[in-house]
């Protein structure tokens, strides 16, 4: 039975689409793939809508223009909503820097809990092919968000996850604002804020393949500021709110 949504943003995609689409599917068989484009110069969308064409199990949302990470995962996650069957949700590089072998074992660490971060750090560095430079960029970065927001989580920016569908109902998807890397943290924290239970889950992260990187300096300031801004709405509190765990408990059964 198909249950499982694997959104895929991209931008410039296109030596990867079709084999990142093939082997999601080949790694899952309960999982669909949902390209979501934002009008790839390069013609992905096009060869997305191709896939789609000849698959049941590949989907295609385009949008007119690039507008981030973030605003690509939010418009997957509503279409995700709108359609009932899909009760694991999860996040994943179009470059095969997230292994598609790993769409299992995150999936079935959420029917144990409600979200869980593929880690690259828990238990050890799992990193291939990142000069040394990036991985402590990426390492004090995930220092800097466990110290400002308490969140006890040694991958707080990773973008390999996977919700259940109740957590992503629960959250009020209109309100999140962070487009860049500060999505992950954004959407993690909301997530443990509202209670629910986060594990992590580890994982090797691998150097994209094909294609540039999206990172740039607008994205590393918006995390950098991100997590105050986190801490102010949540009241500079370091651990969750007292949430009712019963209520808690009723979304994961009735969603």
């Amino acid at each position: 039975m198909i249950d499982t949504l694997v959104i895929i943003p991209t931008y410039n995609e296109m030596a990867n689409a079709e084999a990142i689409a093939t082997a999601v599917l080949g790694a899952c068989p309960e999982a669909d793939v949902l390209f979501v484009d934002d009008n790839s110069p390069d013609g992905t969308g096009r060869l997305a809508a191709r896939l789609a064409a000849e698959n049941s199990r590949i989907h295609v949302l385009h949008r007119e223009r690039k507008q981030g990470l973030g605003r690509a995962y939010l418009a997957g996650f509503r279409w995700a909503l709108e359609r009932p069957q899909y009760q694991f949700i999860l996040e994943m590089d179009a470059d095969f820097s997230h292994d598609p072998a790993a769409v299992p074992q995150l999936r079935a660490a959420a029917q144990t809990a409600d979200v869980a971060l593929g880690s690259r750090y828990v238990g050890g560095i799992r990193v291939i092919n990142w000069p040394m430079s990036r991985l402590v960029l990426s390492t004090a970065a995930a220092l800097y968000v466990r110290i400002i927001t308490g969140m006890p989580f040694s991958d707080p920016t990773g973008g390999f996850k996977c919700f259940r569908r109740a957590v992503l109902q629960t959250i009020d998807l209109d309100q999140i604002q962070a487009n860049g890397y500060a999505f992950q943290i954004e959407m993690t924290h909301r997530a443990w804020h509202l209670g629910f239970k986060v594990v992590e889950s580890p994982i090797v992260f691998e150097e994209r393949r094909e294609g540039q990187s999206k990172m740039n300096g607008g994205i590393i300031n918006e995390a950098l500021w991100m997590v105050w801004k986190l801490q102010a709405r949540c009241h500079f509190r370091r651990r969750p709110g007292k949430t009712n765990p019963e209520s808690v408990q009723a979304v994961r059964e009735t969603v």
